[in-house]
């Protein structure tokens, strides 16, 4: 068990004013307001590079790339996420159905939603916009870790 999955995330509380200096409008549009890309759009939709997905609202990992998988969906689609404290689920009865609504646990940004017909082992599928998610390759990350030491 990875040390940080049954860690605590503190919370961030903005005021929308806030968010929106520091969103674009799209993605404030998704974050905040719970909306969601058109499919085959988003940036990261058929994007295979090794890395890390964080919230675009406030920069916590969401999802490693080694659980990123093509869904055929027209979003990005992961199995896992990089720890069970990074991800909180809602429950969404919007537009005539029922589905379950994954958003940031530290800001509460709107992230998508999780569905059970993914791969093993878990069997899920979280269905993910990309404007909610910022990407650092593999590189990125060892060279921050690296400037931090």
């Amino acid at each position: 068990m990875n040390k940080t999955e049954n860690k605590v995330t503190e919370k961030i509380f903005k005021s929308d004013e806030e968010w929106k200096e520091i969103l674009t409008p799209e993605q404030y549009r998704i974050l905040r307001q719970k909306g969601t890309e058109r499919p085959g759009t988003g940036l990261y939709d058929q994007f295979f590079v090794k890395g890390r997905y964080y919230c675009a609202g406030c920069g916590l990992e969401l999802f490693g790339s080694d659980s990123k998988f093509d869904a055929g969906c027209g979003w990005p689609s992961f199995s896992i996420p990089a720890n069970k404290s990074s991800i909180g689920e809602n429950s969404d009865r919007s537009f005539g159905m029922v589905r379950t609504e994954v958003v940031c646990s530290r800001c509460d940004g709107h992230l998508g939603h999780v569905f059970n017909d993914g791969p093993p082992p878990t069997g899920l599928r979280y269905c993910i916009n990309s404007e909610s998610l910022i990407f650092k390759s593999e590189d990125d990350v060892f060279k921050e870790n690296e400037a931090v030491k």
